[in-house]
């Protein structure tokens, strides 16, 4: 009967002389203790004394902390700065006078007497002459000794602290507070010898080389009687490799792209940065309409690439704005003002970009597409970012109608994945009749996923387009979100790579 000894590689035997006296170790510890090259090299081995009952293997996840920004190893907290200027003041101030002393910020002055009243440092008190901050007698011995949380994040500057290396109140506190600590989950591994393995190593091992080739080497110099072949082995133990991939929106933008492209549609581009006059007057959108007021729309002083077109154009818009021109409206009756349509804009919208590609295309047929990005006011939550992409089409021909273009839409969503659209009415200044159209969520949820409809007759006569048009703007992060399950339009840009690893479309 063969000996359990017999049956060992070089590498598991490696190991186990390697575990001799620690009995246990990790990966790493066992890499240095036995002179191993890689650790791949070890957790082959190990993963092959685990199927032969010489070694234990355990995981567990381990929480490790380290400083988030590099500057906390030197800088000092915001209310360690605050009590030495306090000091400096005698210990009494008053609440702005000693807010300018530190030179702080309103925000930064708050969150630095909220920590030293905290702390016991400071007391606040009102007084004839104002609010009065004064310093205590813990805060006068807070001078000269340092406190809990700054001796963790001193140690913090050295090495990344393991969750049970820290005070947990301490590590609640740094938590708790902006930009101090990160947090991170490491999968500790442990390998130790069993019982039977005890015994192994006891009994004595001797290592004799082991080559994973027999080379014409070997056989010339005799010296593959000397080395022991390695058997290969397709069930053993490789580390994980993940490959840079695209991103989620590249994969999708991709994807669109090529849908649009293959049902016969010429992809355009566009600086974004825009005149006001692509933006909104083009589109026969008011110059006093909210969406362009500062507090919705991202002016800048850049200069946009692309101008205002020839001034007979313009004359026209102006006039459509006006009083209708020929187009039968009686427009906004009010005086266009051509230097608000001069202003430069960060762009809302892709529309200004497929309506000037018609413009510079007027005779049909035309089909075109652009998936660009577009920047708005929009405040940060869990389905609004200020900068988005847009899905954007139009399509210029005899016939174009409100049924092309739902048919249009819905096959688009069709290749795209869904089920199931819907259509219902809205309303965009420049199309009438407008559709919104919503999407079937796995749940059975209705999403919406942007706007359409067609160009009225005030923004297709200025430009002297020869046929109806039908548009539609849709939008990128919802249409992935809604396929992806996703619940939170921010996660797209986290770049949380178990995430992408583990998601499933596209695959």
């Amino acid at each position: 009967m063969s000996s359990p000894v017999d049956s060992l590689s070089y590498l598991e035997r490696k190991v186990l002389l390697a575990l001799k006296d620690r009995k246990a170790a990790t990966p790493e510890e066992i890499v240095k203790a036995g002179g191993f090259k890689e650790l791949v090299e070890v957790m082959n081995a190990a993963s092959w004394l685990v199927s032969k009952g010489l070694v234990t293997m355990q995981e567990r996840v381990r929480r490790e902390y380290r400083l988030a920004k590099k500057a906390w190893a030197t800088k000092a907290l915001p209310e360690r700065r605050l009590l030495r200027e306090l000091r400096k003041a005698h210990g009494k101030a008053e609440l702005e006078a000693l807010r300018k002393r530190a030179r702080m910020t309103e925000q930064e002055f708050s969150i630095a007497l909220g920590w030293m009243r905290k702390k016991g440092w400071a007391t606040v008190e009102r007084e004839p002459s104002g609010t009065v901050v004064g310093v205590t007698d813990r805060g006068d011995a807070a001078l000269n000794e340092k406190g809990r949380d700054e001796e963790v994040i001193a140690r913090l500057s050295k090495a990344p602290l393991a969750e049970e290396e820290v005070d947990p109140a301490v590590l609640k506190d740094l938590r708790s507070r902006r930009d101090i600590v990160a947090e991170r989950e490491a999968v500790r591994r442990e390998i130790a010898l069993t019982d039977a393995g005890l015994k192994v190593v006891a009994g004595g091992l001797e290592l004799k080389e082991e080559v994973a080739q027999l080379t014409p080497e070997l056989i010339r110099s005799g010296r593959w009687r000397e080395v022991e072949i390695r058997p290969y082995d397709v069930r053993a133990f490789a580390p994980s490799i993940h490959p840079g991939k695209a991103h989620i929106l590249a994969e999708y933008i991709e994807k669109i792209r090529r849908i649009f492209l293959g049902m016969g549609f010429t992809e355009v581009a566009g600086d974004w940065v825009q005149p006001a006059f692509w933006v909104f007057d083009a589109l026969f959108q008011p110059q006093d309409h909210p969406a362009r007021d500062v507090l919705d729309t991202l002016y800048t002083d850049a200069r946009p690439a692309v101008g205002l077109p020839e001034d007979a154009i313009v004359e026209r818009v102006s006039q459509v704005h006006e009083t209708g021109g020929r187009t039968g409206s009686e427009g906004w009756r009010y005086t266009w003002d051509r230097r608000e349509a001069e202003r430069p804009v960060l762009r809302s919208h892709t529309t200004p970009i497929t309506l000037k590609y018609l413009a510079d295309h007027p005779r049909p047929p035309q089909k075109a597409f652009i998936i660009g990005r577009n920047f708005r006011r929009d405040a940060l939550d869990w389905k609004h970012l200020p900068e988005f992409h847009q899905i954007e089409g139009v399509i210029m021909e005899e016939g174009a109608s409100l049924s092309m273009l739902l048919g249009t839409i819905g096959e688009f969503y069709k290749r795209l994945g869904f089920e199931r659209v819907k259509f219902r009415p809205g309303y965009f200044p420049y199309t009438e009749p407008s559709m919104e159209p919503e999407g079937m969520l796995p749940d059975g949820r209705w999403i919406e996923l942007g706007g359409s409809g067609v160009f009225r007759v005030e923004v297709t006569e200025p430009f002297g387009l020869g046929a109806p048009v039908i548009a539609w703007g849709l939008g990128l992060e919802r249409t992935v979100m809604a396929i992806e399950g996703m619940t939170d339009i921010r996660q797209l840009y986290l770049s949380d790579l178990d995430w992408l690893r583990n998601r499933k479309a596209l695959r």
